[in-house]
């Protein structure tokens, strides 16, 4: 069942062929992450059919109808409910816990906004999940307006913001939605929910392309060995016979 939906969901990954073009983006994602602090991106998600349909419901303060359920989701929730097979004191689950940490050295977050953006962050796991609302109140285009992130299925509204990426369970990479908090009866905005300069990011992302070290060298053309001639199965080697005398 999960083989089937993640392929679908799979982001489309590309490398920039022209070297201006790599170099430009290059150099715009260089300067978001000195402006924001850190490592982001920005894509879209779902086609725009769909895109009138998940505003309203998330304007309405209802999760969407059709949720995705990604990689992210999968190792989210198996990491909560793996449980010790064995008893084992409490300093031995504290040196596992802190061996494992230390082996996570990032947090991949990515932020759904009701039109169909996903805003993606890289963050320690160490740090708080108010990092997370610090960046959104830097990225998003009403900063001035209230709003609230929760996790789904099923929907839960994220209040402990004290909380770290790892004891939150967001590591290696979790989803998280971002919704207006605004009185029924007031016009929900319906987008664009990033600021300008952030959405210029959409599709600036680069694959690394593993280039032949100049130093090493060239392996050696193998010279493909000569058939070896072998004789037809009916042919027989020709024998004097001893009686013969010539």
């Amino acid at each position: 069942m999960l083989s089937e939906i993640l392929p679908a969901l799979k982001r489309r990954r590309f490398s920039i062929a022209d070297p201006m073009e790599a170099k430009f983006a290059t150099e715009k994602l260089a300067a978001a992450k000195q402006n924001y602090g850190r490592e982001i991106c920005v894509f879209e998600t779902t086609s725009p059919a769909t895109v009138s349909q998940t505003s309203n419901s998330a304007s309405d303060g209802e999760e969407p109808d059709e949720l995705e359920f990604t990689t992210e989701d999968y190792y989210r929730i198996l990491s909560t409910k793996k449980e010790d097979k064995y008893l084992k004191t409490k300093k031995i689950r504290d040196a596992e816990t802190a061996a494992r940490r230390s082996k996570i050295t990032k947090a991949v977050i990515r932020l759904r906004f009701p039109d169909n953006h996903t805003l993606e962050a890289t963050f320690h796991p160490s740090e708080t999940l108010q990092s997370l609302v610090d960046l959104l109140v830097k990225v998003v285009a009403r900063p001035d307006l209230p709003f609230y992130i929760y996790t789904t299925p099923p929907k839960k509204q994220i209040k402990d913001l004290s909380q770290d990426f790892y004891s939150a369970g967001f590591v290696p990479g979790a989803i998280v939605y971002f919704s207006y908090d605004l009185p029924k009866g007031v016009d929900t905005p319906h987008g664009p929910f990033l600021k300008e300069d952030v959405m210029s990011l959409k599709g600036l992302e680069l694959v690394s392309v593993q280039k032949p070290d100049p130093d090493q060298p060239a392996p050696e053309p193998v010279a493909a060995a000569a058939p070896s001639q072998q004789k037809p199965a009916g042919e027989k080697k020709m024998v004097k016979p001893k009686w013969l005398k010539m």
